[in-house]
């Protein structure tokens, strides 16, 4: 297609995106309050019974935090629809037999938005959230939080914590269009890291651990992703050598 049709077909993609996501926004919001409560679990669960206030320090600071806090479960609810217009968009440039990968792109790519963004609230949290208390009772302070500022720092870290746990699905895909392999992926392993931490320090709040919560989770699903693109091979191989001998 010209390159105009391509940036309709963009558009339109990412209206029906946004148009999931605010469906998402709709239903999450009338449990905020529950949300709201599940999110500040980890940080009560690591102060381990010492104090800890979060405050409000604006008259609308309440009603838009709910907002905030539905705006990021509706994204989680809409990411099949997100992933499936990702996935309707490319599309048109893969083989037949490669545009029937559709339902597992789907699925999968979700699973793994999914369990990032669960991850990320059942353990990091509790990890970053003592370290981060600890040092306030290292000083002799009560710690006292602005929700705002406490929802903010934790949003980047489900976020980015959901979109990099997509790596093993994109390596696996990838790896079936055949335009990477395990050995391209070791061969560049040292530059692979320089990435993971560049994008972790960019993707988290500018303090000095979570990038490390972050790049951490990052090697090991690296890691997975190689497994992944080897076991492919491995299980392709008899077949090509068998296709190739007929």
């Amino acid at each position: 297609m010209p390159l105009l049709e391509h940036l309709k077909e963009l558009r339109g993609r990412l209206i029906r995106s946004v148009i999931a996501i605010a469906v998402g926004f709709l239903i999450a919001y009338f449990r905020a309050d529950w949300l709201f409560a599940a999110l500040t679990w980890p940080l009560h669960a690591a102060a381990h019974g010492k104090t800890v206030l979060l405050i409000g320090t604006g008259v609308g600071e309440a009603f838009f935090t709910k907002m905030k806090v539905a705006l990021i479960a509706g994204l989680f609810i809409a990411s099949p629809v997100v992933f499936y217009e990702i996935w309707k968009f490319i599309a048109p440039g893969l083989y037949e037999s490669e545009r029937r990968m559709a339902l597992p792109f789907v699925l999968f790519a979700t699973i793994f938005f999914l369990a990032g963004g669960y991850f990320c609230w059942a353990v990091v949290f509790k990890i970053g959230y003592a370290f981060f208390l600890d040092q306030y009772a290292s000083i002799g302070v009560t710690p006292t939080l602005r929700i705002s500022e406490y929802l903010a720092f934790s949003a980047k870290l489900l976020i980015a914590f959901a979109i990099t746990f997509e790596m093993p699905i994109f390596a696996f895909f990838l790896t079936r269009l055949g335009l990477i392999d395990y050995r391209m992926m070791i061969k560049y392993f040292r530059y692979a890291v320089l990435a993971i931490f560049v994008v972790a320090v960019a993707l988290t709040p500018p303090d000095m651990v979570s990038p490390f919560l972050l790049a951490a989770p990052l090697l090991a699903l690296y890691g997975l992703s190689v497994l992944v693109a080897y076991f492919f091979r491995a299980r392709q191989s008899p077949a090509e050598g068998v296709a190739g001998a007929g």
